[in-house]
């Protein structure tokens, strides 16, 4: 990763574009990405397929929608008086509040005027003799900008449907990633759920209180944990915004992205079995999915330690749901604790206690088809009024490439990682001058609290596109070399961990058809941002910058 800058003067001519950088996607990163290239004097513009800012907060507006990161971390740390005047109203936000929070930034910084809403990117090709990128949308408009910056988030399209007679059914379907924004009625409704990833997990208890029936269809069970939310008092906000500069702080050189405790000294296999239990109900009682699985030092790294989190949240499910039969339908068995994303949730595993609710294990009874009047399964068939597909997204490369995305000799991207994306630092991709990505393949993203990530790529990126300014070069590039070593050093830590224990969407294993490679960087937050700055101050090594022409 020591391959030195290479500077090839008069190599891109000197050319006038509609704009310094196009961002596309208006969600947390594109908002931010927006106020620091402004600051710059970069003439910018975001592109945003949504009638909204937001992001996935615009999109998924299914019942529970909720973060799993505490609201006081989940938010931008970049401007002071903003962290000192917005007060969360809960410790895990729901949905509409994140939403609230993102418009509030946009207004506060008067971002609208430079975004364009309504417009989906449909294709991004670098025009090579001119060293600009063309981004075409589905409105028909063709721009043009020196860079291109991809804030497309990681969870934003869903993956496809994969279910025979689908257009048979004759009520009403419904994606939790792109929930009506009018919200739907299931009073006195028969409604079957498929899927119980996190966003099941969320709306299954919400829809249950409403619904005359719910049946949930469930291929796999899940790790969930409690997320014991509360509302915020005047006393959580004093204390938090006293502390902000040290919390953030922490943040940064944390793993996760959030302040860490004492980090665990003892093996679980080490403490006594009452110890070890007391331990874990202590941090099921907190609330915070990192706490759990912080508990020991080799939780994520060594089976028989893991057995024993798993044996005590099998504990915990049987405990909560009354009926042995469907506890013991709920109970994760096959993969780690962790290696999949572990669901956070309100009153979960308590809904399976009401009369209007039914779990049917899809994997001993597989869904055949859905019919006109509801679901078939190889048992039987189950008659219902409304479908909800809580099936999950084509994570971390869904987004990027479903546009046509193409670099040097017209290489699309979709070839480029035909075998898994290749990045270097999650930031760049080699053959993609001047195509910046936030939180993509290859960095903590979605292992991370992803504000935290996002921030810190927002910001190495202004600040590189501001360094390319000093030295009056107009083009970066990631070599193949840098790019290399990193996806290798990507998979030699991932190959360490219980991760690829699991068939899990991190591995694109949710997808059929895409390639099984381990996508998020799972060496931790603090330590990823090390190698980004120790790039930065090395001038960019790893990237070849082409200086314009005199």
């Amino acid at each position: 990763m020591s391959t030195t800058p290479q500077h090839t003067s008069g190599a891109t001519p000197s050319v006038t574009t509609d704009f310094d950088v196009i961002v596309v996607g208006a969600g947390f990163g594109g908002l931010y990405m927006l106020h620091r290239l402004r600051g710059l004097g970069l003439k910018t513009v975001v592109l945003e397929a949504g009638d909204g800012v937001g992001g996935t907060w615009y999109w998924n507006r299914y019942p529970g929608a909720r973060c799993d990161v505490e609201s006081k971390f989940y938010s931008y740390s970049f401007d002071e008086e903003l962290q000192q005047e917005w007060e969360w109203s809960e410790r895990y936000a729901s949905q509409p509040e994140i939403l609230r929070y993102l418009e509030h930034v946009a207004d506060r910084f008067d971002l609208l005027r430079d975004i364009r809403l309504g417009t989906r990117v449909t294709a991004a090709h670098l025009q090579e003799d001119e060293g600009v990128w063309s981004v075409g949308t589905d409105t028909g408009e063709e721009l043009t900008s020196r860079y291109c910056v991809m804030a497309t988030g990681s969870l934003s399209v869903g993956k496809d449907l994969e279910f025979e007679g689908l257009e048979d059914f004759e009520g009403a379907c419904y994606r939790t990633s792109r929930w009506p924004h009018e919200g739907v009625d299931f009073t006195g409704k028969r409604v079957a759920i498929i899927g119980t990833g996190s966003s099941g997990v969320q709306s299954i208890p919400a829809i249950a209180q409403q619904a005359a029936q719910v049946t949930v269809l469930q291929r796999t069970a899940g790790f969930t944990l409690p997320a014991h939310n509360r509302p915020l008092t005047a006393d959580d906000h004093n204390s938090v915004k006293a502390d902000y500069p040290a919390l953030r702080q922490a943040s940064r050189t944390s793993a996760l992205g959030i302040p860490a405790s004492e980090p665990p000294t003892l093996s679980a296999l080490e403490a006594s079995p009452e110890d070890r239990t007391a331990r874990y109900q202590e941090r099921w009682d907190e609330g915070a999915i990192a706490r759990l699985s912080s508990a020991f030092t080799d939780l994520t790294t060594d089976m028989e330690a893991n057995a024993t989190a798993v044996a005590f949240i099998h504990s915990k499910i049987r405990e909560i749901v009354k009926d042995p039969a469907t506890a013991e339908k709920l109970l994760p068995r096959d993969y780690p604790f962790g290696a999949k994303r572990t669901c956070f949730d309100t009153g979960y595993y308590a809904a399976f206690n009401r009369d209007n609710v039914e779990l049917v294990d899809v994997r001993a009874t597989p869904i055949t088809r859905v019919t006109a009047k509801g679901v078939a399964t190889t048992e039987t068939e189950y008659p219902v009024d409304a479908l909800v597909f809580a099936t999950g997204f084509d994570a971390m490369t869904g987004a990027l490439l479903s546009m046509d995305i193409r670099g040097r000799a017209g290489l699309p991207l979709r070839d480029k990682w035909a075998a898994g994306p290749r990045t270097y630092l999650g930031l760049g991709i080699q053959g993609f001058p001047n195509l910046f990505l936030i939180a993509g393949p290859g960095s903590p993203s979605v292992l991370s609290n992803v504000v935290a990530s996002i921030e810190q790529h927002v910001e190495w990126i202004s600040e590189c596109l501001d360094a390319l300014r000093g030295r009056g070069a107009t083009a970066i590039e990631a070599t193949e070399e840098a790019e290399n070593t990193w996806v290798d050093h990507v998979n030699a830590v991932s190959a360490g961990s219980l991760f690829m224990r699991a068939d899990s969407w991190y591995l694109g294993a949710n997808v059929p058809g895409k390639p099984r490679v381990f996508m998020p960087y799972a060496g931790g937050v603090g330590t990823y941002r090390k190698a980004c700055d120790k790039v930065a101050a090395n001038g960019y090594e790893g990237f070849d910058i082409t200086a314009a022409r005199d």
